[in-house]
């Protein structure tokens, strides 16, 4: 419903109580009402800018309205070195530990992976890592072993490349768990964007704004957007992502890391989001 026009902001604030005034417009240059809103901010009336409004109810930046100014001038993105020994030092005791938890399940894995069918237990992979380092990312085998035989693809739902057990550990989400081998080379992080194939980046860096951005971390075993949003097989799904990733990068902390664990293994438990 239309209640009026930019004129009277301040006296439909007054009449009908408003307590916030979210400023959404596509441009801003001379569009802006400038007195009516110091009107409203000066009588204790919230003024928000819609971008940043979107990204604290959402959880995600919008890539595609942001200029690079938005970052540049944040107050977010702090943790990225204020947190990053603690996390170090977080990720070595947590994949030491969890090895050593799964080191028998480690074993049922890879017997049962021998006998589903041919080709070794552990699937090494090209990926890119944090300032665009390349690494070998490892996981138990879960598909065939010429399942890119013509080329990289992304995972689709019900692949017909995966293996017997493969479907299994994936739903399950235990082919990540060697994964913690990365974590301790210093490669991966336990949180922080998952990392992608070197022929995607490529690709993804050229048609999404702010992509190669999310290189500004270690990448992770899990993350926020792993935990928000389902499994991308897209260039749009990579792109909505992206501002999840970087969110997680602005708001970097123990607390958000742990509440990311804590959803993951929700999300483990439950079995929901594999391919």
């Amino acid at each position: 419903m239309i209640i009026g026009d930019f004129k009277q902001i301040s006296s439909i604030c007054r009449t009908c109580q408003i307590d916030r005034v979210i400023v959404a417009l596509d441009e801003r240059r001379g569009s802006l009402p400038m007195n009516e809103l110091l009107q409203c901010r000066l009588k204790g009336i919230h003024v928000d800018d819609g971008v940043s409004f979107r990204e604290s109810l959402l959880g995600k930046l919008s890539v595609e309205h942001l200029p690079p100014s938005s970052i540049i001038f944040s107050n977010g993105f702090r943790g990225v070195m204020v947190y990053k020994g603690v996390k170090r030092a977080i990720d070595v005791l947590a994949s030491l530990f969890g090895m050593s938890l799964f080191l028998p399940l480690y074993l049922l894995i890879a017997l049962a992976i021998k006998l589903d069918s041919r080709g070794p237990v552990f699937y090494k992979q090209e990926r890119v890592g944090q300032d665009g380092r390349l690494f070998s990312l490892i996981k138990f085998r879960s598909m065939t072993v010429d399942a890119e035989k013509d080329g990289p693809v992304w995972a689709v739902v019900n692949d017909q490349r995966v293996t017997g057990v493969g479907r299994w550990i994936r739903k399950l989400r235990l082919d990540e768990i060697p994964q913690l081998i990365n974590v301790i080379r210093g490669e991966m992080s336990i949180v922080g964007p998952r990392p992608e194939r070197p022929f995607f980046v490529r690709r993804l860096e050229k048609e999404i704004p702010f992509y190669s951005h999310r290189h500004a971390v270690k990448p992770g075993i899990t993350g926020w957007a792993q935990i928000l949003y389902p499994y991308g097989a897209t260039r749009e799904d990579a792109q909505e992502k992206l501002k999840y990733d970087l969110y997680y990068i602005k708001h970097l902390s123990p607390i958000m890391d742990l509440r990311i664990i804590t959803e993951t293994v929700k999300i483990v438990l439950l079995g929901s989001g594999a391919r």
